[in-house]
């Protein structure tokens, strides 16, 4: 339980970062992000084994870069479920944003 709380403060202090970066992910405040991390977990957690069996035959024609756009979706589905959460252009928002979201994520969760 502790490692599930732990991820999620991460991952919510990674979407207050990204926030920051001019790549057009807006998110209104901690409360928004910490929203957005609780929907965010969950649509990885049901909606990405999905995902990527549906799009297996894509992600191993480009060699797994498809996984990356499986992300975006996945993002830009958090994105219309939570309110004070947006992407300002878009699936390219969707796109930097899920790429920063893994890299932030695994620097803070390589110190922990």
């Amino acid at each position: 339980m502790g490692s599930i709380l732990l991820t999620w403060l991460v991952t919510t202090v990674s979407f207050l970062m990204i926030s920051r970066l001019p790549i057009g992910v807006e998110i209104d405040g901690f409360g928004k992000a910490a929203l957005t991390a609780v929907v965010f977990g969950v649509l990885n957690a049901f909606l990405r084994p999905i995902l990527l069996l549906f799009g297996l035959p894509l992600i191993i024609i480009t060699f797994g870069l498809f996984v990356f756009v499986l992300n975006a979706i996945i993002f830009s589905i958090a994105a219309e479920i939570v309110e004070g959460f947006q992407l300002r252009y878009g699936f390219w928002s969707a796109l930097l944003g899920s790429i920063a979201l893994s890299i932030i994520n695994s620097i803070f969760l390589s110190f922990i």
